[in-house]
């Protein structure tokens, strides 16, 4: 597997691996009907890849087998009470790679790029009642730290709960 940085080509692949996790992994957490209407092409036109401005968010993926399987994006944390943190916004993997270290890879990269950019701690929003999520980021350091808010995720108003770790 090889980890390296996102490029304008990849939106597709990119955006192919969101909605397959999406769909996959928040079955039960998200209404159906939402989750079945996701269409690749419109998360793709979202992203900016050619952007390296490090006060935007920068995404690494994985790819294996030729093809892109999983993706970590960062960026400095959107929280006012964080000013000095980093944030992992997002980490997907194709559900067809889960469990094969993928995200433990990823995760391990976007904590190198916080540390690099000389960020101590980061943080990360999850959705309510994901436990696959939950173990996954207790498994890496990251704890709940007892905030919580209701965000607007590709126009669904969703409850999410704050992860914090310090990036040793």
């Amino acid at each position: 597997m090889l980890l390296r940085p996102a490029e304008p080509d990849d939106a597709i692949d990119v955006a192919r691996v969101h909605v397959r996790a999406w769909q996959a992994g928040y079955r039960g957490l998200l209404p159906q009907d939402y989750l079945d209407g996701l269409r690749v092409e419109d998360r793709a036109r979202r992203y900016d890849f050619a952007n390296p401005d490090p006060r935007r968010p920068a995404t690494l993926v994985a790819v294996a087998d030729g093809a892109i399987c999983g993706f970590a994006t960062t960026a400095p944390a959107r929280d006012a009470d964080l000013a000095e943190c980093g944030e992992l916004s997002a980490l997907y993997v194709d559900p067809a790679r889960w469990n094969r270290g993928v995200g433990t890879a990823l995760v391990r990269a976007a904590r190198a790029r916080l540390r690099a950019q000389g960020l101590r701690e980061a943080v990360l929003w999850l959705l309510a009642g994901n436990l696959r999520g939950d173990r996954f980021y207790r498994r890496d350091g990251w704890h709940a730290d007892g905030f919580g808010r209701k965000d607007a995720v590709w126009g669904l108003e969703v409850d999410e709960m704050r992860y914090r770790r310090v990036l040793d």
